[in-house]
């Protein structure tokens, strides 16, 4: 089948009713594209850029798959130029990305690299030339290693740390860049890295998840207000990955298990930001947490109004109750053991009703203002066939979640905005480079970009 009947075949229903269009979400609704910094950039020591805590782990044996490591990723360091106009012809008005703490301070504090603050200037402004609101995380998991042999997110000390670089960055880029990001998954980059040890920098423990929580926090809601301070105007968020939890049975066992998981997954960092504190009902865990890492005052600065949340979301959560399970009691029901086969290329769930159920839960908290899905894609099996890479079950993807958020909208849901994760194939951190998210396929060893059918296929959308 040629490209254009490919594109032809899903977009047919789109032009027989304005039902499912890009014109249904609203002229003001932001279409992007998200990328981060560590996963794209590569040039993991150029210009003075310093050491981050995953340059060093993906150069640990046995952490990431194949032996690989991002040193180069997809060189958009060098390439950002070719991959803003490839988003700009993709119809996309937004660009996400993260700025690389060790990029502008090599040494963590101190002392500012001004060779990476130029690149993002020119980052930056490629973007505004090609009419790409540029959207900035400031925390997308690079913290610099040297931060992190004095404790990292462990260390209260990294409040100060944080701060000095929000300060710097904010302060550089206030004229230039309106939409700001502070964290990028907090419970991800503290679960993962600081309680099981499966990302960077790989502590395990709760000794080592606590205090990262609150910290991690803390900074969330200090970066929040350096931001409103240092940038006129700004639009300000943070972004949480969050997924609907169902119980595996009616059972009060099962009931109460989800209940947990949602805390733990959905809710930890998001209600201290709304000015709830922590679910320690929920987490009796936590009360640890607090006689020990809590000090007089945290719990006020705990909360930030934020002008949106960002919801990343890629599927949903079965759960049992698991008395076995130490501290929280529960276990996943993964889809292959209730006979799920509709999973993407790395075994997640494909369940564009669980978007729809995660945004109404969302909706129910009143200090929401709004919501804009920041991250939302699928890894598959790409295939090379006549040059064309015919990635259908993409493009389903893309269209049956995009069908969900409209609903959630026309329901009354303040949903804003949508990022596909993710504009180019990239290192996915501990699987390396294996599972491909991108609407662009690259060769990474020629760095080739080459459109696959979904990037045509959103080209179409957003004409």
């Amino acid at each position: 089948m040629q490209d254009n009947q490919i594109i032809s075949s899903f977009t047919e229903s789109i032009n027989e009713s304005n039902e499912f269009s890009k014109e249904a979400f609203g002229n003001e609704f932001m279409w992007g594209v998200a990328m981060a910094s560590f996963q794209n950039e590569g040039a993991w020591n150029s210009n003075g850029k310093g050491e981050s805590i995953w340059d060093k782990f993906s150069n640990k044996k046995h952490k990431i798959k194949d032996k690989q490591n991002a040193k180069i990723a997809c060189d958009f360091y060098n390439r950002f130029e070719e991959d803003i106009l490839i988003a700009k012809s993709l119809n996309f008005n937004a660009f996400r990305f993260s700025i690389s703490w060790t990029r502008i301070l090599p040494n963590g504090i101190g002392s500012v690299n001004q060779a990476g603050l130029e690149f993002y200037h020119q980052l930056i402004d490629c973007c505004l030339e090609n009419g790409l609101e540029p959207c900035v995380t400031l925390y997308h998991w690079d913290l610099p290693q040297i931060l992190e042999d004095r404790g990292g997110w462990t260390n209260r000390e990294v409040i100060g740390w944080f701060s000095d670089y929000c300060e710097v960055v904010t302060r550089e880029f206030a004229s230039k860049v309106k939409f700001w990001m502070v964290l990028n998954e907090p419970a991800g980059f503290t679960g993962l890295g600081y309680m099981t040890g499966y990302h960077a920098p790989g502590r395990m423990g709760m000794g080592n998840f606590l205090p990262a929580i609150h910290h991690a926090t803390m900074c969330q809601a200090e970066g929040g207000r350096i931001i409103r301070r240092n940038v006129p105007d700004a639009v300000i968020g943070t972004t949480f990955s969050c997924s609907f939890v169902e119980p595996l049975t009616d059972k009060p066992a099962d009931i109460k298990a989800a209940q947990r998981t949602d805390a733990l997954l959905n809710r930890l960092f998001l209600e201290p930001t709304l000015g709830m504190g922590y679910p320690v009902e929920d987490l009796p865990f936590l009360k640890k947490m607090t006689k020990k890492y809590v000090q007089e005052g945290d719990l006020a600065k705990l909360a930030f109004d934020f002008d949106f949340i960002g919801l990343q979301n890629y599927f949903k959560v079965v759960v049992k109750n698991a008395w076995w399970m130490p501290y929280l009691g529960a276990t996943e029901v993964k889809p292959q053991h209730r006979n799920v086969t509709d999973l993407t290329h790395i075994g997640w769930e494909i369940s564009p009703d669980g978007m729809c159920q995660i945004l109404e839960q969302m909706a129910q908290y009143e200090g929401i203002k709004q919501i804009i899905i920041t991250e939302n894609g699928a890894a598959f099996e790409d295939v090379f066939h006549e040059d064309q890479i015919h990635d259908v079950d993409r493009i389903r993807f893309y269209e049956s979640y995009l069908q969900h958020i409209l609903k959630a909208k026309q329901n009354g849901i303040k949903v804003n905005g949508y990022m596909a994760w993710t504009l180019t194939d990239n290192f996915e951190w501990t699987e390396g480079y294996t599972p491909r998210f991108g609407l662009v396929h690259i060769d990474f060893e020629t760095q080739k970009r080459t459109l696959k059918n979904s990037a045509k296929w959103f080209r179409a959308f957003l004409d």
